[in-house]
C-alpha cells in the first residue's frame, strides 16, 4: 500500500497481461486502501505463483533466527510474521495501515497482539529495536521510498538484514499487475513501480548496502498453480522476470557494515 501493505497478484488470473478489451470489461482501477479492504477476505484462499516464488528463494536465506526480534513490515495478513515466528524468531510484529487485512491477520494462531496499524514512513517503535525484517510486495504502494528506508534503518539493530521483494519492474511493463476479482467483478491496484536502481539508491540513502539483488523467473515449482487453475497455457509468463528480490544490511555512516 501506499506506505504499508503486501500487494501482489493473488492467483494466475491476476498475473495475466491485461487484454485490449472494451472498456467496460476492464478491471476497476482502485487506491491501495480500497482495493485492500475488499481482498482481505479472499487474499490467503488462493494459491500465489509469486509469493511461492518469492518463498522459494528467501527461506533458505534466512539466518538462524533464535533469540531474534523480527518486523513484517507491510505485513498484510501477516504471511511473513507467522513463517519467521515459526521459523524461531523470540518476537516479531507485524504492521500494516488495512485494518482490514490486519484482521485476517490476527485470526492466525500464532500472530493475535503482535500485529500494529501504522505507516511504513512513520514507524511506531523506539530506536534499533529489531534484527531482521521483511518487506514483501509493498515498495510499489510507497511514495517515498528514501523516508521509508531511514525509517527502517532507525529501528533496526546493529547487522540487521532486510529483504524486500517486489513485482520486477519487467513484468510491470509487460503487463502484470496487482489485482483480484470479487463479487464486484475484477479489480486493479494502483502501484507506483520503481527500478532495481532506484530501490537499491533507496536503502543506501537510509544506511544500508545491497548484498544482493535478483531477478526471478517462475520455476518448475510454480507451474503446478497454473495448471490447478486451470491456466496450463500461460506457461510463457515463464520466461519474465517476475519477481525482483534485493538483500539488504545496515551499515556504519562511513559505508562500512556495523560489526563487520
Amino acid at each position: 500500500m501506499s506506505a504499508s501493505n503486501s500487494a501482489s497478484p493473488n492467483s494466475p488470473d491476476a498475473l495475466r497481461q491485461q487484454p485490449q478489451s472494451a472498456a467496460s470489461q476492464e478491471p476497476a482501477l482502485v487506491g491501495p486502501r480500497e482495493g485492500y479492504k475488499r481482498w482481505a477476505a479472499t487474499y490467503d484462499q488462493f494459491p500465489n505463483p509469486l509469493l511461492a516464488r518469492e518463498e522459494r528463494y528467501i527461506m533458505p536465506l534466512l539466518p538462524d533466527l533464535t533469540g531474534k526480534d523480527v518486523l513484517d513490515l507491510a505485513c498484510g495478513t501477516g504471511r511473513w510474521l507467522q513463517k519467521l515466528l515459526q521459523r524461531g524468531a523470540r518476537s516479531g510484529v507485524g504492521i500494516d495501515y488495512s485494518t482490514a487485512m490486519l484482521r485476517v491477520a490476527n485470526r492466525k494462531a500464532a500472530i493475535p497482539g503482535q500485529l500494529a496499524c501504522a505507516d511504513c514512513l512513520q514507524l511506531p517503535f523506539r530506536a534499533a529495536v529489531f534484527d531482521l525484517a521483511v518487506c514483501s510486495f509493498a515498495l510499489s504502494h510507497i511514495q517515498d521510498l528514501r523516508q521509508m528506508a531511514r525509517e527502517l534503518a532507525r529501528v533496526m539493530k546493529p547487522n540487521a538484514i532486510v529483504f524486500v521483494s517486489d513485482l520486477h519492474p519487467e513484468a510491470h511493463a509487460r503487463g502484470w499487475r496487482t489485482g483480484f476479482r470479487d463479487g464486484r467483478g475484477a479489480c486493479q491496484i494502483e502501484t507506483v513501480p520503481a527500478a532495481a536502481e532506484q530501490i537499491v539508491r533507496a536503502f543506501y540513502s537510509g544506511g544500508f548496502e545491497c548484498l544482493t539483488r535478483i531477478a526471478l523467473c517462475l520455476g518448475e515449482a510454480e507451474k503446478r498453480i497454473f495448471i490447478e487453475a486451470g491456466k496450463r497455457d500461460s506457461f510463457e509468463l515463464f520466461r519474465v522476470p517476475a519477481v525482483l528480490s534485493c538483500q539488504f544490511a545496515l551499515m556504519r555512516s562511513n559505508g562500512q557494515q556495523v560489526g563487520g
